[in-house]
């Protein structure tokens, strides 16, 4: 169902079982680009909600959501099984695999790569620029890198070029200054590490381990 208070730009191709809520905007040409230029791709059984706005240029897999008031930027490339919460931000040029999770009020910088499975929790924040107003800035943008199954914990921040390793924990609040190893678990400011994921184990004592 498409909301009739929904504007769907030109060039724009959605797949079967699609939701759009009201007031959602899908293909909004980029600056210096004219309305259709860009195609935009969004798979089966997407579900965009109310005052969403996705940029001209997404290849969007199957499966996807958006909270309310969500922004995708431009040329993005994003898999099956994605979810982007209410309030958050992906800017243009990033890579997200299948099944990633970004939480409400995330901020996703340009140029970066969230890989298979990487959660990002609520109000965590990963930038891409080192010196911002450097008169170079613009040409050393690179946004950290998530792997595969990487968790961010609430209100961390990330700093650009660094990769969180597969399968690793950023702990709330963290401020992340160097590469994560994978597997382990990272916590403070700046977030050194505490233990590995293996280590974990569940405070009310539902499961042995969580991971």
């Amino acid at each position: 169902m498409i909301s009739p208070t929904a504007r769907i730009y030109p060039n724009v191709q959605l797949g079967e079982s699609v939701e759009i809520g009201d007031f959602a905007v899908v293909g909004v040409p980029p600056r210096g680009r004219s309305e259709g230029e860009l195609p935009t791709i969004i798979g089966d059984g997407a579900v965009i909600r109310s005052h969403s706005v996705i940029y001209a240029g997404n290849t969007i897999g199957k499966g996807f959501q958006t909270g309310h008031h969500s922004m995708i930027r431009e040329e993005n490339r994003i898999g099956d099984d994605v979810s982007v919460g209410t309030g958050s931000v992906v800017e243009h040029h990033v890579e997200i695999a299948n099944g990633v999770r970004i939480h409400s009020q995330a901020f996703v910088p340009e140029y970066s790569t969230l890989e298979e499975g990487a959660w990002i929790g609520p109000n965590a924040v990963l930038t891409n620029v080192p010196h911002p107003l450097c008169p170079k800035a613009k040409v050393c943008i690179m946004g950290p890198t998530i792997r595969r199954g990487a968790k961010i914990g609430a209100n961390a921040t990330i700093l650009p070029f660094l990769t969180v390793g597969e399968n690793a924990l950023v702990g709330a609040g963290s401020v992340v200054v160097e590469d994560v190893p994978a597997g382990a678990v990272v916590a403070g400011n700046p977030a050194r590490v505490k233990k590995s994921i293996d280590q974990l184990t569940c405070p009310v004592e539902l499961v042995e381990k969580p991971y």
